[in-house]
């Protein structure tokens, strides 16, 4: 349900005052991490120009059922900037996780957008990744399907013209993230937005733009489950899901009626069941008597 912008800011800080924000030291600086929940450990991996909000409508119900762990990757929101290149942010995300949890202890990634070809680096460098959701994810060459223009935001925020960079948000939002209009564009969204677009320092577009993601996930040899929002402006859904799945080990698709890029803050209706199946198959698969 769409929320005015005092519902947004209330729900942004009760989410904030559940966290466990732990900021861990790496040698260029700090990784922000908030964990929220108890269970068996679960990693989420925002995408470019995004921050941990980029999860909003999913930590509660996934921290029902699981140790969620939400990441400010190094560049964006409350973490340092790391150099350039996805080598230099991978390893103090690597690097402070397993200060975080342990390096052997096993765990479940989830992905979104750049964010799923950052996790599926990680799946393939990182020991006891159990099974990999990848939502909208970056790092495909497949066809992109973008419905206009973006805005450049930058003159309205370096004004203060509050008016116009909600203005720009929105249409940005509509273009690219989210399969509505910009007019239908809810105030929990601009918001989470325009923060993350205002502390982004790391340039994700090229990276996610040159592919790679199936030699990235080349060593990984656990289940994948690759999902986008049937209006996703970053690919052809139809297409690039099950192509996609049938060059991994263990892959699965699918796509999400009535959702643009952003599948799983438009559709966490959808989502969050989904993910909570995916991610409980570990739990049921290991209860079955040996045969």
């Amino acid at each position: 349900m769409p929320v005015d912008d005092a519902q947004a800011r209330a729900l942004i800080e009760r989410l904030s005052a559940q966290a466990r924000t732990e900021r861990v030291a790496w040698p260029g600086g700090q990784v922000c991490w908030r964990g929220f929940g108890a269970g068996s450990p679960v990693v989420l991996v925002h995408g470019g120009h995004g921050s941990w909000l980029h999860w909003v409508r999913n930590i509660e119900a996934l921290a029902a059922h699981h140790t969620v762990w939400a990441v400010d990757l190094p560049g964006f929101g409350d973490s340092e900037a790391p150099g350039e290149g996805i080598a230099a942010l991978l390893a103090p995300t690597l690097a402070t996780l397993d200060v975080l949890i342990g390096s052997d202890t096993p765990l479940d990634l989830v992905g979104f957008s750049f964010g799923g070809l950052v996790a599926a680096h990680m799946a393939a460098q990182r020991p006891n990744v159990r099974r990999l959701a990848l939502l909208g994810t970056g790092g495909h060459p497949g066809l992109r399907r973008p419905k206009g223009e973006l805005l450049n935001w930058k003159p309205a925020w370096h004004a203060g013209d509050a008016l116009a960079l909600e203005h720009v948000m929105r249409h940005n939002l509509a273009m690219h993230m989210l399969s509505g209009a910009a007019a239908e564009l809810d105030a929990l969204a601009v918001r989470v937005h325009t923060e993350a677009c205002v502390r982004t320092w790391f340039r994700s577009k090229d990276i996610s733009r040159a592919g790679g993601l199936v030699e990235a996930l080349a060593p990984y040899a656990g289940p994948t489950w690759l999902v986008w929002g049937a209006h996703d402006v970053t690919a052809d859904p139809p297409v690039i899901a099950p192509a996609l799945a049938s060059a991994l080990f263990d892959g699965r698709s699918d796509v999400v009626a009535g959702a643009g890029h952003w599948v799983q803050y438009e559709r966490a209706d959808v989502i969050n069941p989904m993910l909570l199946d995916w991610l409980g198959a570990v739990r049921q698969r290991a209860t079955v008597p040996p045969g």
